[in-house]
């Protein structure tokens, strides 16, 4: 009892010299699926990001999770380069530290950005950030991007092992990295917004190693909160509107030695991307990817698009196993890692280059 009133103390003593925000703040800028309560923000899909602009020498976070979750954190810096720290984030009501007055001493500027990203998929955790807390004053953090790109996927778009050092590695959460899949990839050379609406092990009629179709993506895709049926999404709940949807599903389908019924894929096919058009309208494009791993499950995304009757909806032919190195592209779990997952959007670009007609941009792939 001591210990904890000895808590409360200091965090009110930290309120009164500071600012404080809570995190629906109009200078605040999130980028996600959230449920909004009270000032706080609730949410669990990976990627999801905060946008913070503040003066002063610190920034911290009040925050609860019901597991245990990493965030990235990057001050004055493209989400391409090493954050400045990574976080984990278990228990209620806990103080977070994301800069610190050292990290503002290297700095060259005076008003600071901060970005922070979930790494970790909804498996992991789900967070509700209280409010944001710094020595200085907060500034209006940067708004949407002009361009805008929705992921929906599983593991591949989770970044599922992505930062263990080989393929015969085991998983574990801190290899989970949502910053270098190839949808932030993809999201940085275009320099636009993006959601990943994903889920390890998911698939579009069935999941991983089950015949079983409960809660595969094509319900998920209908959620603010994974595999929670009650919060159901809708476009009116956020400002995001992407340009582009880009579907990576169908190897979970195919990952048990029975493969699915044609017509149950095609139905639960055809069913996400009547979500999809449900929400941002008939002439909305998306993109398919098909894997080519397995010569089926190729044939059956290649022809569900090629019969679905839909418009401005392409696909994607991808190889995995000829595209990626067993020795250099891989991480755990033989998911692919950095390496593989910029090989992945190398593929991609060009087809979102043409189809949005932004073009290619004179700048790294990374």
């Amino acid at each position: 009892m001591i210990f904890l009133a000895l808590c409360l103390i200091a965090m009110s003593s930290l309120r009164l010299m500071a600012e404080v925000v809570p995190a629906t703040d109009s200078r605040v800028t999130f980028v996600g699926r959230a449920l909004e309560s009270n000032g706080a923000l609730t949410f669990d899909f990976p990627a999801s990001y905060f946008r913070v602009a503040f003066t002063g020498k610190s920034l911290s976070m009040r925050v609860s999770d019901n597991k245990r979750d990493f965030y990235a954190v990057w001050l004055d810096a493209p989400t391409s380069a090493e954050p400045t720290r990574i976080v984990e984030v278990k228990g209620n009501d806990t103080i977070i530290e994301l800069i610190l007055p050292a990290d503002v001493k290297k700095s060259k500027v005076k008003e600071h950005q901060v970005v922070i990203q979930k790494r970790t998929e909804a498996g992991c955790g789900k967070t509700t950030v209280h409010e944001f807390i710094t020595d200085g004053r907060f500034l209006q953090a940067p708004t949407f991007k002009e361009r805008q790109i929705e992921f929906i996927g599983d593991s591949y778009t989770c970044g599922y092992g992505v930062d263990a050092p080989s393929r015969k590695d085991p998983f574990t959460d801190e290899t989970e990295n949502a910053s270098r899949t190839y949808a932030s990839i993809v999201s940085r050379y275009f320099d636009a917004d993006y959601m990943a609406i994903a889920h390890s092990g998911r698939g579009i009629c069935r999941n991983a190693g089950s015949n079983i179709p409960w809660e595969v993506m094509t319900d998920i895709y209908q959620y603010t909160i994974d595999r929670d049926s009650t919060t159901r999404w809708s476009v009116d709940q956020s400002e995001f509107r992407p340009d582009i949807t880009v579907i990576y599903l169908g190897t979970n389908d195919f990952s048990s030695s029975m493969m699915p019924d044609y017509n149950k894929f095609r139905k639960g096919y055809m069913r996400l991307l009547s979500y999809v058009k449900n929400n941002y309208g008939e002439d909305h494009p998306v993109l398919c990817v098909a894997s080519k791993s397995n010569e089926y499950q190729f044939r059956y995304v290649r022809d569900v698009v090629r019969n679905c009757g839909l418009k401005n909806v392409e696909w994607l032919g991808y190889c995995p196993s000829q595209h990626l190195s067993t020795d250099e592209d891989l991480g755990a779990g033989w998911h692919p890692n950095y390496n593989g997952q910029q090989k992945l959007a190398y593929s991609i670009i060009p087809y979102i280059a043409t189809i949005t007609g932004w073009g290619l941009q004179d700048m790294p792939v990374k």
